[in-house]
């Protein structure tokens, strides 16, 4: 077996899409194996870095739990500090290879619950490390446990309450590209995501919390270098408020494999269920999870884009959901005016094409 190869034919073929496409596209991605192959696949930069896959590390996940079952603010922030280090390193690894490249990191996004032990192996396991009693453990799991978790306590609602972590998560950040830019010559580009927003005062919070960690980490380091902080578009009351959020906002990312779910009333993980009947008949023509629904979805993201665009002209705009990788939906990406879609690594070469394919028809 060999990895894929951009020359030749191929290489020849993604070059005249390059000089066609006006989107950027760039990548899902957070291991430095994964940033690498978007990279060699052309990708250029990050579009969503998904910072809760680095805390499962079996390394990591010790912490993590005991960060949640900490009872105290001073006792999560002793967690915290452990696992400052371990963000910085892997921060520092997607800057060295991105070299300059915009890299959009989303602060923390799943419910805490996600993280804790679940069967009972697990839970003595925990317990014995943690020196609580299994009951105890049991008692604090089912205590997180929510019925509807993906609308429940995530995203900046956990940074509203437990603002420490992404205060973490923002020094992390810095502290990582104030290092790559000392040791390079070359200065990161980090964008802080801030994910579900539903209000601009849930952003502007957030957003202090993320500057005050930026100022003091350029005050301990005498570096400072230009970062952004904004938002994952994935409510229905975030695109439509989206003037009045991107007051705050300097960026949006649209988050459309939530903005979906929420905009439809259907699960992504039950669909399966239902969703081939609902496209044999035509009432999706198309599984709207694979291409965004233009009529419905697709007019959230073009209203919040127009609107964001109204208040700040400067804002950026790009894709991270799944659409980002489809070439129907990178097309309608191009035609409402975004700047880049982002996708996985391996669907790069798809992207660029789709792109160029966007400005061809538009001839």
């Amino acid at each position: 077996m060999q990895q894929p190869d951009l020359s030749g034919d191929f290489g020849l073929l993604m070059g005249w899409a390059d000089k066609v496409r006006k989107l950027a596209v760039r990548t899902n991605a957070e291991t430095p194996a994964d940033v690498q192959v978007a990279k060699d696949f052309g990708a250029e930069g990050i579009g969503l870095c998904r910072t809760e896959h680095m805390f499962f590390d079996a390394d990591r996940i010790p912490v993590v739990r005991s960060m949640i079952l900490a009872g105290t603010k001073e006792g999560r922030e002793a967690a915290l500090e452990k696992l400052l280090p371990m963000q910085r390193s892997d921060f520092e690894d997607i800057f060295r290879i991105m070299v300059g490249a915009p890299c959009t990191i989303r602060l923390l996004d799943p419910p805490l619950h996600e993280f804790m032990p679940h069967t009972d192996a697990e839970m003595e396991e925990v317990a014995n490390a943690s020196g609580m009693d299994v009951k105890a453990l049991k008692a604090q799991a089912d205590a997180l446990h929510e019925s509807n978790p993906m609308l429940g306590h995530r995203g900046c609602r956990l940074g509203i309450t437990y603002p420490e972590i992404y205060a973490m998560q923002a020094r992390a950040i810095f502290e990582a590209a104030v290092a790559v830019a000392k040791d390079t010559g070359t200065q990161p580009t980090p964008e802080v995501m801030i994910p579900l927003v539903g209000t601009r005062k849930e952003l502007d919070i957030l957003k202090t919390v993320v500057d005050e960690a930026a100022t003091a980490v350029f005050a301990e380091t005498g570096t400072s270098l230009n970062y952004l902080v904004g938002t994952m578009i994935e409510l229905p009351r975030a695109a439509l408020r989206a003037g009045q959020i991107a007051e705050t906002a300097e960026f949006f990312s649209f988050g459309t494999n939530d903005l979906t779910q929420t905009t439809l009333g259907i699960s992504r993980d039950d669909a399966g269920r239902f969703l081939s009947a609902y496209e044999e008949q035509g009432i999706y023509e198309k599984d709207p999870f694979v291409t965004i629904d233009q009529d419905g979805v697709g007019e959230l993201v073009k209203t919040a884009a127009e609107r964001g665009r109204a208040t700040r002209n400067t804002i950026k705009l790009g894709i991270c959901g799944e659409h980002g990788g489809d070439p129907a939906s990178v097309i309608f990406c191009h035609q409402i005016g975004l700047n880049y879609v982002s996708c996985s690594p391996y669907r790069v070469p798809i992207a660029r094409l789709a792109a160029a394919h966007a400005v061809l028809q538009d001839r």
